[in-house]
């Protein structure tokens, strides 16, 4: 027997009711340090603006689907993170929901950062911990802008 998968049309109209549940809502308001109480009207708006914005990302997130060579009914993560990636409105999630690497990709980029590392790893290093041919060969240390002879010469100014 197939799985009922038809989408449920969002609503265009308020009808005072949320498909999320107030309850697990105001918990989580409750978690927050910062806020003592939470009223019911705040918490209904809080979770019927949830429910806009959920929509709007699943909605760019299916668009993505749609555009691809082959397109799905289901919506997976990289789907969304591909939204996140190409819809400006989004790019405030790129943090949050980064796109995925293979581990072939990982390995590359880590195989590269490597030859950095490991001229430092033979023991032999700068005072900085970089090594390398652009590096000069002995370090000048820093000549202060007063000498001796100046500190002196303002001490004593009949000498």
């Amino acid at each position: 027997m197939p799985y009922n998968n038809t989408p449920i049309a969002p609503t265009k109209d308020a009808t005072g009711t949320v498909s999320l549940p107030l309850a697990r809502i105001k918990k989580i308001i409750s978690q927050d340090d910062d806020i003592s109480q939470c009223s019911n009207n705040a918490a209904f708006v809080i979770t019927a603006a949830t429910e806009k914005f959920l929509q709007h990302l699943v909605t760019q997130s299916y668009n993505i689907v749609k555009s691809e060579r082959k397109p799905r009914r289901n919506i997976q993560y990289r789907d969304v993170a591909n939204a996140v990636a190409r819809v400006e409105n989004l790019e405030f999630l790129s943090d949050v929901v980064p796109k995925t690497q293979t581990y072939k990709q990982y390995k590359a980029k880590k195989d590269a950062a490597a030859p950095k590392t490991a001229a430092a790893s033979n023991g032999q290093h700068t005072l900085d911990a970089t090594m390398g041919a652009d590096q000069p060969a002995v370090m000048k240390a820093p000549v202060p802008e007063s000498t001796a002879m100046d500190i002196d010469a303002t001490n004593n100014p009949a000498s």
